[in-house]
């Protein structure tokens, strides 16, 4: 049993909230488990080894504003503590998170091989005074409360400070990195590097991979050619002038194929709304366009008649074949890039096993290979982060990392991974994250050694209505968070913001491919469904103005099209 003293308004807190709380175990798994609040404490059980060994715990935090450093106010991110053993006496919540962020600092200094860097840059001076900080509240954490309380609220306000500068610093360093592996990636010093063997003395395939990454300062393959920016269109909406910008500023479109939108009564298929977009894209405006998933078992995109064989797999996976066939088929002469199945490890709306869901993955590629073999093919990790398997399903979902192995061993296929990255909205896995927790998480799926592709990321511009709101989210329990921004909450310039930062960071790494904003226009919504997957979150108003981040994201595409340093402002 683990056991957190959490503190509000300098006293020991009444009540917590426990959005997105999750335990968190050895090679960074979500495990099983309860996390409640008791007298005072969140208490913590783990459901996988009777309990017992070291845990991590993972939950929506308020980060403390921090003065002077370039106007970052604060935010509401998903933060985590390191392995903890357990132990009857409790910890102080806000210095296990500082730890960890402390700790993850001087892990990417090593690990993308930035000790190089002299003690006078601004970014070093800043995890110095991360670490300075976070001692002084490690020091006054060993002096008792009163009242028999296990610590000082002094403690506690030293250790929020300690964990907002190490955030800050963490956020510097990851867009400092992304800076230098996309200059380095420019000169082709990148490729040079990657083409060098690995020493003889690595006895292993991890071996050789650990001594890969440490002279290329990155995990995964290095690709040759720039990543290319593109944006996912909305089906249902199609407006001229707004598909004039697109051309204007983007790469590539991709074409959500969503299964209940595509054959919403069974064997009646709906192909206008698809067909005219695609049409647009491959002969008015030039662009690959990439498509799906086909298959994509969020209980958002199955259409109800498909449950019927939800405890058949047989049959169903029947149906979904006959399903992949009729779309490649159709589309197989427009389509360059096809994301052709999601959420199969999450099982979502179907509970398939390990074997059934690689099974349905190495099956769907290969359909499209027999169908299309020029066409490229990926694989979509809906949830990066992991965190379903801290829900319903528990350890009969398949982590993400473990995912992308298994593919491996079984020889799926896919040319890349694709990847998921919704933040600051009201679903599990959906939360917000810092910029080094989606950097771990893409270095761990790189790993894997295939290129990454970021099929969807985004963030909103404004905070969802009630109305809007799916009903599972009504207990406070999907609270998404938002980023750091003296606003308090979600902008249309925090959102550019932070799309910048993310682009950037994203686009410097030297596995990614491409990226991808995951919606054109903010759409109605209501009970979480509508014409977009999530409010407020378009590059244009219901109205068709741009917003700003649309030009954030035109910055980032002409920076690397031009070889020009990555947009991006450090705040040190």
């Amino acid at each position: 049993m683990l056991k957190f003293a959490v503190f509000d308004n300098d006293q020991p807190a009444r009540a917590w909230p426990l959005a997105h709380a999750h335990l968190i175990g050895p090679e960074r798994l979500v495990l099983p488990g309860e996390v409640n609040f008791e007298n005072g404490q969140i208490v913590c059980v783990k459901k996988t080894d009777g309990g017992a060994g070291a845990a991590g715990l993972a939950l929506l935090w308020p980060i403390t504003p921090l003065e002077g450093i370039g106007g970052m106010g604060g935010g509401v991110a998903v933060l985590q503590t390191c392995l903890l053993p357990q132990r009857t006496e409790p910890y102080l919540l806000s210095l296990e998170l500082a730890r960890q962020k402390v700790m993850t600092l001087f892990n990417k200094l090593e690990e993308w091989a930035l000790f190089d860097m002299q003690a006078g840059e601004p970014v070093m001076a800043m995890i110095e005074k991360a670490r300075v900080a976070f001692t002084a509240a490690l020091l006054a954490s060993r002096r008792r409360g009163s009242g028999g309380n296990a610590y000082t609220a002094e403690a506690d306000v030293l250790a929020r400070k300690a964990l907002g500068v190490a955030i800050a610093a963490g956020e510097a360093l990851s867009l400092v990195n992304a800076k230098v592996q996309h200059a380095r990636r420019c000169s082709g010093e990148m490729r040079e590097l990657a083409q060098v063997k690995v020493p003889s003395s690595a006895l292993t395939d991890d071996e050789a991979r650990e001594a890969r990454g440490a002279m290329v300062g990155s995990a995964g393959v290095v690709l040759p050619e720039m990543p290319k920016i593109g944006v996912r269109v909305q089906p249902a909406v199609f407006n001229p002038a707004i598909c004039d910008q697109i051309a204007a500023n983007f790469d590539f479109v991709s074409i959500p194929m969503r299964w209940v939108e595509m054959e919403p009564s069974e064997g009646k298929y709906a192909f206008a709304k698809f067909d005219k977009w695609i049409e647009w894209a491959v002969t008015k405006a030039k662009m690959p366009v990439h498509a799906g998933a086909v298959i994509d078992l969020h209980p958002r995109a199955v259409p109800d008649w498909l449950s019927i064989w939800e405890h058949d797999y047989e049959t169903l996976r029947d149906v979904i074949f006959d399903h992949v066939k009729n779309i490649v088929t159709r589309y197989r002469r427009t389509v360059n890039v096809w994301t052709i199945c999601s959420s199969l490890n999450v099982g979502g709306t179907f509970k398939l096993t390990y074997e059934q869901a690689i099974d349905l993955t190495r099956s769907c590629v290969a359909i499209v290979r027999k169908l299309q073999p020029g066409a490229k093919v990926h694989v979509e990790i809906a949830q990066a982060f992991g965190e379903h398997v801290a829900g319903p399903r528990g350890g009969k979902s398949i982590p993400p990392a473990l995912y992308c192995e298994l593919m491996n061993q079984t020889q799926t296929g896919a040319d890349a991974y694709a990847v998921r990255l919704q933040l600051g909205q009201h679903e599990t896995g959906r939360a917000m994250r810092t910029i080094v927790g989606i950097s771990n998480v893409l270095d761990r799926l790189a790993a894997a050694d295939k290129p990454i592709a970021v099929s969807v990321f985004g963030c909103p511009s404004r905070a969802a209505t009630v109305e809007e709101l799916p009903l599972v989210a009504a207990d406070g329990s999907l609270t998404p968070g938002y980023w750091r921004t003296t606003a308090g909450g979600w902008t249309p310039e925090s959102q550019a913001d932070f799309a910048t930062h993310l682009a950037s960071v994203i686009a410097g790494k030297p596995y990614v491919q491409s990226l991808c904003w995951h919606e054109i226009i903010d759409a109605p919504m209501a009970g979480g469904v509508g014409l977009g997957e999530m409010p407020g979150g378009g590059l244009f108003t219901q109205q068709g103005q741009p917003k700003p981040v649309l030009k954030a994201l035109a910055n980032v595409r002409a920076a690397l099209k031009e070889g020009k340093p990555l947009p991006g402002t450090l705040r040190v």
